[in-house]
């Protein structure tokens, strides 16, 4: 990613004297990502101001698995994962530690063909306005909220022996 040009935008983007982007969104949707291997380090070089990404788009790679590097944006809004090879709905659950995440495209990934696979998502999510591609609802929360509850089991806690 440091050797490539970005490709031009409707907006050119304002670079600092250092050569950093001054931007909130990071882009490298259609490329073969498999992994997110040095990304913050490299987001660090590339903008000025990492810690105020609000956008991430890694839609058409071939990523796995949702890393846990993400979740270390603290300001993101918007996150497309869109068109990737995520195979377990529990991967989403790493994405609730992010308080401002408002929109998450996930379609397209083998996790999609799972039963309940939007009210997983929307239950883990419940701070979602938009979920791929279209708003949710209150009657999706309605149901995500029903079908947490029959198909989620609380985590009961043990007691300890003295």
């Amino acid at each position: 990613m440091l050797t490539e040009e970005p490709r031009p935008g409707i907006k050119l983007i304002k670079q600092t004297g250092a050569g950093r982007s001054l931007t909130q969104a990071i882009r490298l949707n259609n490329n073969t990502l498999n992994d997110l291997t040095d990304f913050p380090e490299i987001v660090a070089q590339l903008v000025e101001y990492p810690e105020e990404i609000y956008w991430i788009d890694l839609s058409f790679n071939d990523l796995p698995s949702i890393d846990p590097v993400l979740t270390t944006y603290y300001n993101l809004h918007h996150l497309n994962l869109h068109g990737n090879s995520i195979q377990q709905l529990s991967e989403v659950d790493k994405l609730a530690v992010l308080p401002h995440l408002r929109s998450l495209t996930l379609h397209g990934n083998p996790i999609e063909e799972e039963k309940g696979y939007r009210s997983y998502v929307l239950s883990t999510l419940p701070q979602l306005k938009s979920f791929d591609f279209s708003g949710v609802t209150r009657l999706d929360r309605s149901t995500a909220a029903i079908w947490r509850r029959m198909n989620i089991r609380p985590k009961v806690a043990r007691r300890r022996r003295d």
